[in-house]
């Protein structure tokens, strides 16, 4: 390992460039500005979860349609992050919690983001996969427990790792 004082700032500034990659995804994605968040993936990058978009059009296409679904408004605060970085990858995951509305009923949802991003050839960190999935997803009236999903699409990402 190269202990040098150039390379442990450079790993520093990796790190904060990562974390700063995560919270324009959620900033993004809330605003619902589609083409700078598809900017956030390399141009074959996947989103998984609720569906899977890979590629920068289907992305725009998939986080565009979310509101045809019955999605039509969401908030998403993550927190708990993990970066594993080796050169010019990065692995990690971040934990979610996203108050929303579904089919004009507020829910509330709590999972995880897996995430693989790489320093591209212009020196920016993208994702070259995004994973969400999720603990539980319920009307906010309703109780809540690990995998319990009143809005089954979220069903279909049911975080099964979680040990809780």
């Amino acid at each position: 390992m190269d202990d040098t004082l150039e390379s442990r700032v450079r790993r520093l500034e990796d790190l904060h460039d990562l974390q700063q990659l995560r919270a324009r995804y959620c900033q993004l994605l809330d605003d619902g500005r589609w083409a700078e968040l598809a900017e956030l993936f390399t141009e074959d990058g996947a989103f998984v979860g609720l569906s899977t978009a890979r590629g920068r059009a289907d992305l725009v296409e998939f986080f565009s349609g979310l509101a045809a679904g019955g999605l039509t408004a969401w908030w998403h605060f993550s927190a708990n992050e993990t970066i594993d970085l080796d050169g010019d990858a990065a692995t990690g995951a971040t934990w979610l919690y996203q108050p929303c509305v579904v089919d004009g009923e507020a829910h509330v949802a709590a999972g995880r983001y897996t995430d693989r991003m790489v320093r591209c050839a212009d020196g920016r960190w993208r994702f070259t996969e995004r994973k969400v999935s999720f603990f539980w997803w319920v009307p906010a009236d309703q109780a809540w427990d690990r995998g319990t999903f009143g809005y089954g699409a979220a069903r279909a990402a049911a975080d099964t790792g979680y040990a809780g």
